[in-house]
């Protein structure tokens, strides 16, 4: 059985049965008891999909609208005329061979990497250290493209990357708890609509079947969903 602090089994009880509105929502998580550090909102979706099916797979990234809240590190492989471009749009490290070879080699202290597509002939070497972290650069998460200084910037300035778990969930980081409340509200409508325009063509039945956001350390609360399938 996993064990819960006193103060989780304290906020349990404060948690609504029946899901609520979001504005309600999110003055429930912020009303549950305080730590010494400010706490992540995150954001969990329960889909209609099949996760077995490839065509059912739900992934890729997203700018939010007022961020995260968390400067991410970043590194970039690319040309070396490149590099000091994607340095100056916020990579701690750029390159090509050499930086090939330093992860290789075991350094992984960074959150993201974006490639070149002309990088990834030597950066598919890596799958093996990257791919167990979700480092590995892909063009579904958008961390492959020509225009690595952009991606740079949007990553480093907190822009996210999703997937769906084996259950058919999504989970993501949607700010902070000492984000205003309606900046909370708009990156969850923000992301919760991205993940509406995704419904991939297979799925079948009701889609987005349940959300709910949470604090690091707090219990879940259930956002009510319209017939429309938008948070209300």
């Amino acid at each position: 059985m996993r064990f819960r602090s006193k103060r989780y089994r304290k906020d349990i009880t404060k948690r609504p049965p029946d899901p609520v509105p979001l504005d309600d929502a999110i003055r429930t998580i912020k009303g549950f008891s305080k730590t010494k550090f400010d706490q992540s909102v995150d954001l969990v979706c329960h889909l209609g999909i099949d996760p077995r099916q490839a065509d059912q797979m739900i992934r890729g990234s997203v700018s939010l609208p007022k961020g995260i809240g968390k400067a991410k590190r970043v590194i970039a492989f690319c040309q070396e005329t490149d590099a000091e471009a994607a340095k100056e749009a916020g990579a701690i490290e750029a390159g090509g061979d050499e930086l090939v070879k330093k992860v290789q080699d075991g350094w992984l202290d960074f959150d993201v990497a974006v490639a070149h597509p002309s990088m990834m002939g030597k950066v598919g070497k890596l799958g093996r250290i990257l791919g167990p972290q979700g480092k590995m650069p892909s063009p579904k998460s958008g961390t492959v493209t020509p225009d690595v200084v952009t991606a740079v910037k949007e990553y480093a300035a907190g822009k996210i990357e999703f997937r769906n778990d084996a259950g058919g969930n999504i989970h993501a980081a949607v700010g902070k708890l000492s984000f205003a409340d309606e900046d909370l509200k708009e990156n969850i409508v923000a992301f919760v609509d991205h993940i509406r325009r995704m419904k991939p063509s297979a799925a079948k039945g009701q889609y987005l079947k349940r959300v709910c956001i949470s604090g690091t350390m707090t219990p879940s609360v259930a956002v009510r969903i319209s017939a429309s399938g938008a948070v209300e």
